[in-house]
């Protein structure tokens, strides 16, 4: 196994050849608009899997994807002698979905947004549906004080009896 920063540098270098190899070297006329987003080697070193995003539609897609596979062998070879590594990595390309995903969550803050701005709407417009403030508050006539004694209306003293001055 090899140190976890190792790989991680190695996942770097190599998202950077496939990114050169993909703009500049490859002329397959399938190849869209592709973005490498991501790449992950396994802790052998032996694995790459690189996530890319294509700009367009679902059957731009699947021609990058197709022209990816067919030139995986040729990005593999240049990968290997940039590198330097003694086993070039074999090459997976994985579609991600992370774009698609913060779109659809895009969509869904969008129409949580308009559904608050209607509420926020019906609640200028709105009424209570009982009296403005729900709490109870004591009777004034309940805590009327005995201006003798001190004390409240019907209550007695400490000791019990009523007090006699």
């Amino acid at each position: 196994m090899v140190d976890a920063a190792r790989a991680r540098k190695l996942a770097d270098r190599i998202q950077q050849i496939v990114a050169e190899m993909l703009e500049r070297r490859i002329k397959d006329p399938r190849l869209g608009f592709v973005t490498v987003t991501d790449t992950r080697v396994t802790a052998d070193l032996r694995d790459a899997t690189v996530f890319y995003t294509v700009f367009g539609s679902d059957a731009e897609r699947a021609d990058s994807a197709a022209a990816l596979e067919s030139a995986k062998g040729v990005i593999r070879s240049e990968v290997g002698r940039q590198t330097g590594v003694r086993f070039a990595p074999t090459l997976t390309f994985k579609h991600d979905p992370l774009p698609d995903s913060a779109r659809h969550l895009d969509d869904l803050i969008s129409a949580a947004r308009a559904r608050d701005a209607e509420v926020a709407k019906q609640a200028q417009t709105a009424s209570y549906a009982g009296e403005a403030d729900p709490y109870r508050k004591p009777d004034d006539e309940d805590f009327d004080t005995d201006a003798e004694t001190g004390a409240e209306a019907g209550s007695q003293s400490l000791s019990g009896r009523d007090d006699q001055a």
